[in-house]
Order: C-alpha cells, then sequence, then structure tokens
C-alpha cells in the first residue's frame, strides 16, 4: 500500500501543477516541463496560503489538486501528445538511470539534509496543519517554496513521495532542454545535453532525495526558456509567468533570487518599455512576498537568517550569521557546529557530475553563436551562488546551461558528441562509479526496487543507511509527546515527532550550549574577575564599555557594586545593553549559570549599563565573566539620573576565580528552565564523557541508550 501511497501523493502533485501552469501559459507555452515547473509556483503559493491560513489537511490538499488537475485538463490530452519527441534508441541509456533514481526516491529518505529539515520542518508543518513559530531553528527561516510541494505530496505518501517529486522536476528539466534546443534548431544538442545533465552522478542523487538543488535548475531553466519564448513572442501573459517563476526561484532558495534581476535585465533590454519590467516585478513580488512577511512574523526579520545587523533579533545573532557565512565559504563546518566524523562524512556532499564535465571549457567556444552567449550568461548568474556555499551540489542550477553549450560545440561532430554522452553514462552507472570514485563521493550505489516496494522493511533500510536514525528512534520511544530535546548533534528530525533543539540553529541555543559548557569547562565559566576601584562616590548607575575589536564576541555573567566591603542589593536595579540588548537580565540574577552575551562580533563601543534606580555610595564594581574571550572593559557611570556618563579612569584588577560550586547542576537546571526536558550526547562528542561519569553531579536521569548515543532526563 506505501508504494502506490508515494506514486499518488508525487503523481497528484506533479499534476496539479501541470494543470495549473497549463491555465497560466495557455496556447502560449505548450511545452510539458514548462508548464509543470511554472504550474508548480502557483502550487507553492496555494499550500502556503493553506499552511498560512492552519489548513494544511490531506482533505484540503486533495480539493486542491482536484481542482488544479481539472482547471487544466483540457490540455492533458495535448500532453498526449507531445510537441517533444524523444529518438527511441535515446532510451537505452536513459531508462536505466530513471530506474535508478526513480526506485531511490520510492526508497526511505536517507538524504542528511532531507532528513534533517527539508522534511523534519515538513512533517512538523503537517502535525501542525500548517506554519507556527519554530524560533529555535533558523533553516524555517528559509524561503521553502519546494518544500511547500514536499508538504503537498508528503501529506499523501509522506517522505518518500516528496523525493518522487524532485525526479519529477529532474524530468521537466531535462524535458525543456530538448524543447528549448529543438525550438533553435539544435535537435542533438538537446538531446545529448539533456543526457549529460540526466545522467550525471550528482543530479541524480540529489534529485532522488528530498533537496532542492535540482528543483532550482529546473526553475532556473524554466525562466531562461520563458524568457526565450517571450522574445519571440511579445504575450503579455508570458510576462506575468516570467514574473512568478522568477520569484519560485527565490522561493526555493535565497541565493536563486538572482533570477529576478535576471529576468527584470533580459526583459528590460529586450523590451525597453518599463511597463513590461513593472509586470514581471510584480509577479516575482507576489511570490516573494510570502517569505518575507513570514519571516517578520516569526524573526521580525524580512530575509532571516541573513542581515541580522540590520534586523536585530533575539533569534539568529549577527556574531552567528558571521561565523556561519564563514564556515560555508570554506566548506568546512563540523568544528563549529561539533558535529561527530561519521556524520559530517556522510554529509559532505562532495558529489561528482561526472567526469566528461571536465570538458566543460569546450563550451566556451560556443561564445561564437548567439545562443551559447545566452546559455553561458545564464550559467554565470545561475552558478555564482556557487561561492557563498562551496559544495559541488550548489553548481546544479547552472549545470543545464553548461551541458547545452558543451553540447552545441560537441554536436558539430555528431559521433562524438554521441559518444561523451555514452562515455558518460557508462562513468556513470554505480558499479562503475565506486571502480574510480572517493567512497565518501555522495553517489547512488544500486537500483533499490526492494526497498522502493517496501519489501525490504523500512525500518532496518534506514537503520542501516541513516546514520543517527537510531537516536531518532530512541527519542520517539523514551520520551513522552510534546517533549523537547536538546542536542549538539543534528538528528533526523523527519523520523521524529519530538521537539529537537540542535546547539547550532539558533542565538538561544547556542546560549544553550555553552550553558551546558560551563557546567564542564572553566573556560566557559564564570571565573574571571574584572575589579574597578575608584574614590567612594555618589552615583546613579555604571557603564561596562567595551574597547577591543576584533573575533569573537564578549559576554557577562554577573555585575556587582560595592561600598567599602559591603554589597550593594540589586533590587530594583535595571540593566540594558547594546547592540544586543536580549538575556542581559542574567548580569543581575544571581545565577552562576547564566549570562549575556553580545550577539555581534566584537567592536569598541558596545556596552552593558545598570540603573540603580536611585542615588548610592559606591566604590568599588566588579564584573564577573568567562575567561574564553578577549574582551577589554572600561568603566564609566553618571552621578544623576539624567546626566551623562563619565569615565571613571580606573584600571581593572584582573583575577581568577574558583569554579561556583555546583555549576554543573545549576547548568542543568538553567537548561530545564529554558524549555528543554531532555540532552541528548552522544559518545565523544565534547561533554559527554563528563555527564556520563559525573551524572549524579549533574541531577540528569540516564532515560535510554542506544549505539553511543544517550539520553538523559533534565532536573
Amino acid at each position: 500500500m506505501q508504494p502506490v501511497l508515494i506514486l499518488f501523493g508525487a503523481i497528484l502533485t506533479l499534476a496539479a501543477s501541470f494543470g495549473l501552469g497549463s491555465v497560466l501559459l495557455r496556447d502560449q507555452s505548450v511545452d510539458a516541463g514548462t508548464r509543470v515547473v511554472t504550474g508548480a509556483a502557483l502550487l507553492s503559493t496555494s499550500v502556503f496560503a493553506c499552511c498560512a491560513a492552519g489548513l494544511a489537511y490531506p482533505a484540503v490538499f486533495l480539493l486542491l489538486g482536484s481542482a488544479g488537475i481539472a482547471s487544466g485538463w483540457r490540455y492533458f490530452g495535448a500532453a498526449a501528445k507531445p510537441q517533444v519527441r524523444i529518438d527511441r534508441r535515446w532510451w537505452i541509456p536513459a531508462a536505466p538511470f530513471l530506474l535508478l533514481y526513480l526506485s531511490n526516491a520510492m526508497a526511505p529518505e536517507i538524504s542528511f539534509d532531507g532528513s534533517r529539515y527539508h522534511l523534519g520542518l515538513v512533517a512538523d508543518y503537517v502535525r501542525a496543519h500548517g506554519f507556527h513559530p519554530i524560533v529555535d531553528n533558523f533553516y524555517s527561516a528559509l524561503s521553502e517554496g519546494v518544500e511547500m510541494l514536499y508538504l503537498f505530496a508528503f501529506t499523501f505518501g509522506r517522505h518518500s513521495s516528496a523525493a518522487v517529486v524532485h525526479v519529477g522536476l529532474l524530468a521537466a528539466l531535462a524535458w525543456q532542454m530538448i524543447a528549448w534546443a529543438r525550438r533553435n534548431g539544435f535537435e542533438l544538442v538537446g538531446t545529448c545535453g539533456a543526457l549529460l545533465v540526466f545522467l550525471s552522478p550528482l543530479v541524480g542523487v540529489d534529485a532522488s532525495s528530498a533537496y532542492n538543488d535540482v528543483a532550482v535548475a529546473a526553475i532556473a531553466f524554466t525562466l531562461f526558456h520563458l524568457l526565450q519564448i517571450w522574445g519571440e513572442s511579445r504575450a503579455p501573459r508570458l510576462l506575468w509567468a516570467i514574473g512568478l517563476v522568477a520569484g519560485f526561484a527565490y522561493g526555493a532558495k535565497y541565493t536563486a533570487g538572482l533570477a529576478v534581476p535576471y529576468a527584470l535585465a533580459v526583459v528590460g533590454w529586450k523590451s525597453r518599455n518599463w511597463r513590461d519590467v513593472a509586470v514581471v516585478a510584480a509577479g516575482a513580488g507576489l511570490m516573494i512576498a510570502p517569505w518575507m512577511v513570514k519571516d517578520w512574523s516569526y524573526f521580525h526579520n524580512p530575509v532571516a537568517p541573513f542581515f541580522n545587523h540590520w534586523f536585530q533579533n533575539q533569534y539568529v545573532s549577527a556574531s552567528f550569521e558571521a561565523e556561519y557565512r564563514s564556515h560555508l565559504a570554506r566548506a568546512n563546518v563540523s568544528s563549529y557546529w561539533q558535529i561527530p566524523m561519521e556524520v559530517t562524512t556522510f554529509g559532505s556532499l562532495s558529489g561528482l557530475m561526472g567526469p566528461i564535465f571536465l570538458l566543460a571549457p569546450v563550451s566556451l567556444v560556443a561564445l561564437r553563436l548567439r545562443q551559447g552567449k545566452q546559455l553561458l550568461l545564464a550559467a554565470v548568474v545561475f552558478g555564482a551562488p556557487f561561492f557563498t556555499n562551496v559544495s559541488a551540489r550548489f553548481l546544479i542550477p547552472a549545470l543545464p546551461f553548461v551541458a547545452l553549450a558543451m553540447a552545441l560545440v560537441l554536436s558539430r561532430v555528431p559521433r562524438l558528441a554521441i559518444a561523451v554522452v555514452v562515455l558518460q553514462g557508462v562513468l556513470s552507472w554505480p558499479p562503475v562509479l565506486r571502480a574510480y570514485c572517493h567512497a565518501d563521493a555522495w553517489h547512488l550505489n544500486k537500483v533499490t526496487w526492494r526497498e522502493a516496494l517496501r519489501i525490504k522493511p523500512e525500518d532496518g533500510y534506514l537503520e542501516s543507511n541513516l546514520p543517527l536514525y537510531g537516536a531518532a528512534r530512541l527519542v520517539e520511544r523514551a520520551t513522552p509527546p510534546h517533549a523537547t530535546v536538546f542536542t549538539q548533534t543534528p538528528i533526523p528530525e523527519a523520523y521524529t515527532t519530538r521537539h529537537i533543539r540542535t546547539a547550532y540553529q539558533s542565538a538561544a541555543n547556542i546560549a544553550s550550549r555553552d550553558i551546558f559548557w560551563s557546567g564542564f569547562m572553566p573556560d566557559y565559566a564564570p571565573t574571571r574577575q574584572w575589579r574597578f576601584r575608584f574614590p567612594r562616590q555618589a552615583l546613579h548607575g555604571m557603564r561596562v564599555v567595551e574597547t577591543n575589536t576584533g573575533e569573537g564576541v564578549w559576554s557577562i555573567h554577573e555585575i556587582r557594586a560595592f561600598d567599602g566591603s559591603h554589597e550593594l542589593s540589586r533590587t530594583g536595579w535595571q540593566a540594558s545593553a547594546q547592540p544586543s540588548p536580549w538575556g542581559i537580565e542574567a548580569v543581575l540574577d544571581g545565577n552562576p549559570a547564566t549570562f549575556w552575551q553580545c550577539g555581534e562580533p566584537l567592536r569598541a563601543g558596545q556596552y552593558v549599563e545598570v540603573d540603580f534606580g536611585a542615588t548610592v555610595e559606591v566604590d568599588t564594581a566588579v564584573i564577573e565573566a568567562a575567561p574564553n574571550q578577549a574582551a577589554r572593559l572600561r568603566l564609566e557611570a553618571w552621578p544623576g539620573s539624567h546626566s551623562g556618563a563619565v569615565p571613571l579612569g580606573s584600571t581593572p584588577e584582573i583575577s581568577d576565580l574558583p569554579v561556583p560550586p555546583d555549576l554543573r547542576r545549576r547548568a542543568a537546571e538553567e537548561l530545564r528552565r529554558r524549555g528543554n526536558d531532555y540532552l541528548l550526547v552522544f559518545d565523544g562528542e565534547f561533554g559527554a564523557d563528563d555527564l556520563r561519569a559525573r551524572a549524579a553531579d549533574w541531577g540528569v536521569r540516564l532515560a535510554g541508550a542506544y549505539k553511543g548515543a544517550r539520553l538523559y532526563q533534565l532536573p
């Protein structure tokens, strides 16, 4: 029954997309692939509306899908008689790969990101019947246009149905490449270019997973194709389609938002009419605005999780964003996220495009042709984001354009072009691939027909092929419904209904991680003291100012004031900070496990200040903080409630303090107070040994363990 539901969910999604695309395009484009992707933009936005209204139910989606199919029913006959016909001989290399991709897509989802946040968030929305604030996971702030299609299919066929939709979008991409080439009089070019992409090992494994890179490639090429068609017909209806598809690119992935200026530039260059450009901009805006409104509502940042310096919020800090961007650019996140090696190896998406793409430089010869210039310009536009996240799969959106440009050159010798395609197929077939590729390269291993048909039990397949799947099931077994589990290592959230908080995914989670580390790491405990002494005087408040600029951030655990040996009561004090006031109450709460942390990179002029609420006599100020920072502090004060701050002119005495007693217990209690019910750790992970050896000091109870994963209930 499950294989039937998988196919039903995927087919309903693609058929509804075709119907909606047909209604939008009508006779302006009869190409099936173009209609599917264009209609997918409309279906994605419709699903967004359902989620925003709390109407993400199977019955609603069944009605929506049926309406989409019915609206375009009269066009399905044209699809049965396609404009593009492929020589039967080309099915010889294509058919085995189609079976390979479809079987792996129908098998249980085992991709790294797909099993974690792509489908983890989708499953969460399905359970909640729509959107709700998930502010402790910055991935929920990313645009999720393709995930809306996955959600539609997931409702009926679960995880695998989403992956089959992705394969369908690959088919739509290949189909359009052939259609575009035929329109330009290059029939062999289209077939060869489409097969070079279709047979690529990286394209195949990405399309067979619940990722979105192949979907972005399909959207990018659909936009390119529509611009070509509009350039010939100048039909006003196509301008709306161009705008919607360009906006859908942003909705699919932020980096694909380059599609919008690309579309505006091409239309403006060809039309020289501002009204045409305005129509495209309006269409794109309709697709982009919902995601910005959602982010503004939940994160107070319309482009979350980025540009947090401009849109300050308590959910994603500017310092984390800077660190995240840096690690993406270096393709090295494991050290920052503290992810075990076996997980990073699985997640290192260093897949192969296929050895044939070593010939990609020959595509430059295509610059001699008008079509070649157009293709390579598009390749530059959609390939540019690669440099912001260095991983092979981020080149996929540019690949169709490069492949067609290569085919334009190679097809001058038809037998050479055919030989290159055949060689790409041979070298990309899994048994051959394993003979020369690195063991860690991301690729498909075999035709998984037994797994696709669920002849092989799903649970066993996932246990054998998806790292940390057992940990996700441990969480499901050992915790009650609605439990919240904190972990430093991302687990396959798509396979648990519990709320998972992963350490690096929000500012609050990073603070929870540091609180956990403070229990066993003196560098994270409040063991550094800055003591400022000055002549006794009446003050209304004081300010601690950062004077250093550099890497990292600074933090404060406690601020105290003394009159001689007498510590002043902090009752009635009020604290504030710039640039990040969130969590500032920690500097006055007397809890050594809590702290305020500046959310932006270390910069001179940042400060924390306290208002005493009255004028009091003071001669000493004490700052307690963790030593894991490069803070250089200056003390300022103001004598009256409305007077300006003036430097006190004293140099602090810096000394080390002993670790506060019972800090482990205090840290565990603070984690629980912050809404975490359980702590999931893995053997070999930072802090795991201390937690296991001194569980009594932490006050935690072992709730379950499985193959190196240990689940502790917090006190």
